[in-house]
């Protein structure tokens, strides 16, 4: 097998592996002492799967192209409902320890309504992701060819839009219609803040990858 296989194939693990782990660890919601609209500000600890996911499709767009990129999107959808049915599954079986299966309900049965607006929001961002970040990256090889020191343009510009993008869908059709907080004005001001805060941590992550995404494309200029 090629290096460069070998490469992809374990970037693939990893966008797989932060994948399915951002659905499992959204139930743990992180709580800092900053001050924030509504209170202090929250945000679940799958962001930072989340953002390796991003941080992933990128790596193989420079490296690979466009056709990668997608095919990771399209390929981790499928895993995201794979795992889903086989939580789904296990979670039906009959538990020795009925404290263990009130656990398990608790963290890993997933609202359906959750669920679907997890695979919403991952299907709406990353595909906007993989484009914005080919588009951005074009246009500005197109004004300077051999620019590739600047690739942090299209890194952050197309991962900020997405993550906006997820953001948005995720806490709208989750907590707005799922749970009913657009039916009320303070749940509104609630949904409100907390996207704001989400985003916030969104865009610092996504500004702290930018050397990662350098070192893993040092060798990936394709042009």
């Amino acid at each position: 097998m090629k290096t460069g296989d070998e490469s992809k194939i374990a970037l693939g693990m990893v966008f797989a592996v932060a994948l399915v782990l951002s659905n499992v660890v959204a139930a743990k919601v992180v709580a800092t002492p900053i001050p924030f609209p509504g209170g202090t500000l929250a945000f679940p600890g799958a962001v930072f799967c989340y953002a390796v996911t991003f941080l992933a499709t990128d790596i193989a767009g420079e490296r690979w192209g466009r056709a990668t990129a997608a095919a990771f999107v399209r390929w981790g959808f499928a895993v995201q409902v794979l795992a889903a049915a086989l939580l789904a599954f296990t979670g039906a079986l009959p538990a020795a320890d009925p404290e263990v299966q009130t656990a398990y309900g608790r963290i890993l049965g997933s609202n359906w309504m959750f669920a679907a607006s997890s695979l919403a929001a991952y299907a709406a961002s990353q595909s906007c992701d993989v484009l914005l970040f080919h588009r951005i990256r074009d246009a500005v090889l197109a004004r300077r060819p051999g620019a590739f020191a600047r690739r942090w343009i299209w890194n952050n510009a197309s991962t900020m839009a997405a993550q906006l993008v997820d953001t948005v869908l995720f806490v709208g059709l989750a907590f707005g219609v799922g749970l009913g907080w657009l039916g009320s004005a303070p749940g509104r001001a609630a949904l409100l803040s907390l996207m704001l805060g989400q985003y916030l941590v969104k865009i610092v992550l996504a500004a702290l990858d930018t050397p990662l995404f350098y070192l893993f494309t040092r060798r990936g200029k394709n042009g």
